[in-house]
């Protein structure tokens, strides 16, 4: 131990007990729950990287409607049925009998409980699922039981809520309503429609009402698309490309014409009832009466619009047709364009390329091609602090190493053929990245490869580090993949999800798990299909592998 004032020497532990205090203050607790589950996720990352670990396809099922899923959860039937995805059978939380078309769910989210906040009530503490109803009923569901905790009614037949997205996630929600049009009679009678659409906006757990507002022509242009709340952005999209955005707490602030409260009784424009309460719904208390400040436009084509980064920068297409495929990366400050900030992949596929910033939050930007994934970073112009540009951090190549595309063949007679095409990017018979998605948690960037030759598609999910893009683990999906299908791939933690929209509305889920057991090892890694044993369970059939 070092000398304390004094000359006398400082107790024993001293020290240690200084740099614990010390990293106490800056947030650092050794016995900490969070660092815990660091720790848990690093080592079950370490094991999902293993060579001797395998995901295995445990179990299948079908269905004739969507199939959603929410964080161990698969719903099925319109969310009448949930299957728990985390036992190596399938496990039936709930099962409601059919609903009628008038109880019909149109949008879902996943509500969870936030950390150190007292809830109003015990159930609150536990996951539940926000839906909307074609009849513009908002639910709250017990997410593992299915049980009704919360019904709120937002509106008569003014307006149909379609939607529900996060303003803020898991703390503000936005409930959008279809676009408003007036029936086929009224139009040729000259009648016009000014209120395209209706926003009513909630704060969750415990959930309560801000308010409601209308977008009108009016206010907002004739040329009004479409529109979303962000971040406490309004954003609002034109038909002629122009995006822009206003500040959605100041238009709260200054148009609000009365606060209410769920449950309260109000007296509104002649009309006595309970707020979210049948037959009343919620009240239109944001009135916005003069076009809102604007705080930034921009022209995209097809409104593709986003912003991230650090510093803040925004990513558009130039709005014509000919320029689809090229992004633009510029400055939010000042427009400026980015040094390199022109990223064109010169594809020449069906499908287009898609490009966005990251959601790991380290301001990076995935630009993803048919055999390409780049994962770009801003940073600043040598010499010039007030100038980014674009760099390359690192790219994930297909793997096409037995594509031979020759434009001219010799036959074993010697006859000379040349082909009059090429081959696209896209083709089906090279590998093409289909999917690519972020692993939160464990710190992992996934992509899903696909090749098809004739009716056989072979794909597989692959992890690569986040940080470096090198290939850390390869999956093979067993079950044939068809690229003119709808797909949908999740992977969360020792799960791997894939969703599969066939013709005429036939769904499949498949579902894969962790294994340790090397001594199945050809049975989880081979593409040759097992033979299946079917199980009915709560009048659902079950393949199990």
């Amino acid at each position: 131990p070092q000398a304390a004032a004094g000359g006398r020497r400082a107790p024993r532990g001293a020290h240690n007990v200084c740099r614990l205090l010390t990293r106490r203050a800056r947030g650092f607790y050794a016995r900490d729950a969070g660092v815990a589950h660091r720790k848990n996720l690093g080592l079950l990352r370490k094991i999902i990287c293993q060579e001797s670990t395998k995901f295995k396809n445990v179990w299948t099922t079908h269905s004739a409607s969507p199939i959603a899923y929410e964080r161990g959860r698969i719903y099925l039937d319109n969310y009448q049925c949930c299957i728990s995805s985390i036992a190596q059978e399938p496990r039936i939380l709930y099962q409601k009998p059919k609903c009628s078309k008038s109880e019909k769910i149109e949008d879902a989210l996943l509500l969870e409980s936030p950390l150190g906040e007292m809830l109003p009530s015990p159930s609150d503490y536990k996951s539940s699922l926000i839906v909307l109803t074609v009849q513009n009923w908002l639910l709250r569901l017990a997410a593992d039981s299915g049980e009704i905790l919360e019904k709120i009614y937002l509106a008569g037949s003014c307006c149909k809520f379609r939607y529900l997205s996060w303003d803020t996630p898991q703390e503000v929600m936005v409930v959008k309503s279809a676009q408003n049009k007036l029936p086929a009679a009224a139009r040729q009678a000259g009648i016009q429609q000014s209120v395209l659409f209706y926003l009513a906006v909630f704060q969750v757990l415990p959930l309560s009402f801000t308010g409601m507002l209308e977008i009108n022509k009016k206010i907002f242009g004739n040329s009004v698309t479409d529109v979303a709340v962000s971040n406490g952005i309004l954003i609002v999209m034109h038909s002629v490309g122009l995006v822009r955005l206003y500040n959605f707490q100041a238009i709260s602030e200054q148009f609000m014409e009365q606060p209410f409260d769920l449950g309260h009784e109000f007296n509104w424009n002649g009309q006595v009832g309970v707020v979210g309460k049948y037959p009343f719904g919620l009240p239109c208390n944001i009135k916005i009466t003069d076009t809102p400040p604007l705080l930034f436009e921009a022209s995209s084509l097809e409104n593709a619009f986003q912003i991230g980064g650090y510093p803040w920068h925004y990513i558009i297409t130039p709005n014509k047709k000919k320029h689809r495929g090229v992004f633009h990366i510029c400055s939010l400050k000042d427009n400026a364009l980015a040094k390199n900030g022109i990223q064109d992949m010169k594809c020449c596929s069906l499908e287009p390329d898609w490009i966005y910033f990251h959601p790991d939050m380290s301001g990076r930007i995935i630009h993803v091609g048919p055999n390409l994934i780049k994962v770009l970073k801003l940073k600043e112009v040598k010499n010039y602090t007030d100038q980014m540009e674009i760099a390359e951090d690192f790219t994930i190549v297909a793997n096409r190493e037995n594509c031979v595309d020759n434009a001219v063949t010799v036959t074993a007679s010697g006859r000379v053929v040349k082909k009059r095409f090429n081959l696209l990017d896209d083709d089906p018979e090279q590998e093409t990245f289909k999917i690519v998605d972020y692993e939160d948690e464990l710190d992992l960037l996934s992509a899903v490869a696909v090749t098809q030759i004739g009716a056989d598609g072979k794909a597989h999910l692959d992890f690569h580090c986040n940080e470096r893009g090198s290939l850390l683990k390869s999956i093979p999906l067993l079950e044939s993949w068809d690229v003119t299908y709808s797909h949908e791939v999740y992977f969360d933690k020792d799960l791997v999800l894939h969703i599969e929209q066939k013709p005429n509305r036939r769904f499949s889920c498949y579902v894969y798990q962790m294994v340790c057991d090397t001594a199945k090892d050809d049975e989880c890694s081979s593409h040759e299909k097992p033979g299946k044993v079917s199980c009915k369970k709560g009048g659902r059939i079950f393949e199990y592998i």
